[in-house]
């Protein structure tokens, strides 16, 4: 299938768009709901409700290196069919659920169609936007999946001020149904493989991952610690410095920052490289965590969000498609698991080891932790581009010599 030169709304890259968005809509209603669920229905402790968020992550981080040779073997077509079903399908089993255990079992086994279906539908949008436009492309992507996480809270704490939780998850369930008509109509460009090397088929470690794209991972895993401070700690913060009532807001000034600033970004990493978004970007977001954690009144918070959401708005695709690029053709699959199990990883961290510090310390010491932590990313981004210069230039000198 070819691709209009340069052009990324295609059909198919709109549909592929809306999966993601759809597909993070109930994942992010349920990681807002779930936790008060489990506390005023189930009886359950905070600790509890935050286990129900916990497992779901664990369980797509056990999916994610076999995703990648899954998606080889079944074909990337047919396991995103499946994994919407399947995802899908589970969504319709909250509302029969009436116990803890129950609930924890459920959420484990979507979590693993989730871990499948996010790497696919991923590998996917790497394969149907043109390469000489990977940067705002992916980026583009990106922006459903942040679009979400603003939509899908939103929705769900304002749906449960006048409906059951049940009635909640039965309306998500059908809203999630839309993926599966999204994921019918995307067509998959066929990716032209390398030839392979070797006839004896053995098994490496190259069938769960990718190798080359293991350094950029790596590094994105910090990233996501920090990202974390923001997902699980901003509303608790919130509610610790009498800023409640601006919390909601939050995510819609990131949100609107980051759309605003995502087109002019996502085109600098395509035209200049990406060393010019994500150093810049590192260093923006660590200023808003820092304001973050002094913010005391309104307007410093919604500022600081402001500032956060220029900073990491870019940071995840533009560290998705340095991994994309580092897999090479026919490898988005394998790429994409590789940098979703690190940044599941930080994520999952984050969320327990900065739990950690703010009942040692307090928030000041948490955000500032943090920012300190995108410092030491930089430092390591560095030492990676530069040394990746230094490779790329010895492979160029043994060409010349070889012609």
């Amino acid at each position: 299938m070819t691709h209009q030169k340069g052009k990324i709304w295609t059909k198919d890259f709109i549909n592929i768009s809306l999966v993601q968005f759809i597909i993070f809509i109930g994942f992010y209603t349920l990681l807002t709901t779930l936790p008060i669920y489990v506390l005023k229905e189930l009886g359950g402790t905070e600790a509890e409700g935050g286990l129900v968020v916990t497992v779901m992550l664990i369980a797509a981080i056990i999916m994610r290196p076999i995703s990648g040779g899954l998606i080889e073997k079944v074909g990337k077509k047919r396991t995103l069919m499946w994994s919407t079903g399947l995802f899908t399908g589970t969504m319709f089993f909250y509302f029969m659920v009436d116990s803890f255990m129950g609930l924890m079992i459920l959420r484990f086994l979507h979590g693993l169609s989730f871990g499948v279906l996010t790497t696919v539908v991923s590998a996917i949008a790497a394969d149907v936007v043109p390469n000489e436009r990977k940067g705002a492309g992916l980026g583009y992507f990106a922006m459903a999946t942040n679009i979400a996480m603003v939509v899908g809270p939103f929705l769900g704490l304002t749906l449960i001020q006048f409906i059951s939780f049940k009635s909640l998850f039965i309306l998500i369930s059908f809203i999630i149904l839309i993926s599966v008509v999204c994921a019918i109509q995307v067509k998959v460009p066929k990716v032209v493989f390398p030839a392979p090397k070797e006839t004896k088929k053995k098994f490496t470690i190259n069938n769960l991952i990718e190798v080359k794209a293991l350094p950029i991972a790596f590094i994105s895993l910090f990233v996501g610690i920090s990202y974390s401070s923001i997902l699980s700690y901003v509303s608790v913060f919130a509610e610790a410095n009498n800023l409640a009532s601006v919390a909601s807001y939050f995510f819609v000034v990131f949100a609107v920052v980051m759309i605003l600033a995502r087109p002019s970004l996502g085109q600098l990493f395509d035209v200049k490289g990406p060393k010019y978004v994500i150093l810049p970007c590192l260093i923006i977001f660590s200023i808003g965590l820092v304001m973050l954690g002094f913010s005391t009144s309104p307007w410093m918070f919604l500022v600081a969000a402001g500032v956060i959401g220029l900073g990491s708005g870019s940071l995840l695709p533009s560290f998705q498609t340095m991994c994309i690029q580092a897999g090479g053709p026919g490898r988005s699959g394998h790429a994409t698991a590789t940098f979703y199990i690190f940044w599941d990883i930080g994520i999952a961290t984050g969320s327990y080891v900065l739990g950690m510090i703010v009942a040692m310390f307090n928030f000041q010491v948490l955000y500032i932790s943090c920012a300190v932590l995108l410092i030491i990313v930089l430092v390591l981004f560095n030492i990676q581009q530069s040394f990746q210069g230094r490779k790329r230039n010895v492979e160029q000198q043994i060409t010349v010599e070889n012609m």
